[in-house]
């Protein structure tokens, strides 16, 4: 049975390469994206690359290796202290 978290989600969040990490608490009726929006201000991590494009971030749950969709909701897809991963979306060959 799935443990239910009335008062948010307690995850770790972190960048692909591991050194940058923090827990958040996170509202359980939030969207996977709206997670991802707050944790890469948490995180400083670049919203541009050095070409000045927008980078564009995915969350991958290291729990299940899969990443998760954009309009998931945090109380139905991640346990009190899961990692998760921001992730860049990388466009080869541009």
């Amino acid at each position: 049975m799935e443990e239910k978290f009335d008062g948010g989600v307690s995850v770790v969040v972190s960048d692909p390469w591991l050194q940058k990490r923090a827990e958040l608490d996170v509202d359980p009726e939030a969207s996977i994206r709206e997670l991802v929006e707050g944790a890469i201000g948490h995180l400083s991590l670049p919203r541009n690359d050095a070409s000045g494009r927008s980078i564009t971030f995915h969350a991958r749950l290291e729990r299940e290796g899969r990443h998760m969709h954009a309009d998931e909701i945090t109380g139905v897809v991640l346990r009190n202290k899961d990692h998760v991963i921001l992730e860049p979306d990388i466009d080869a060959g541009l």
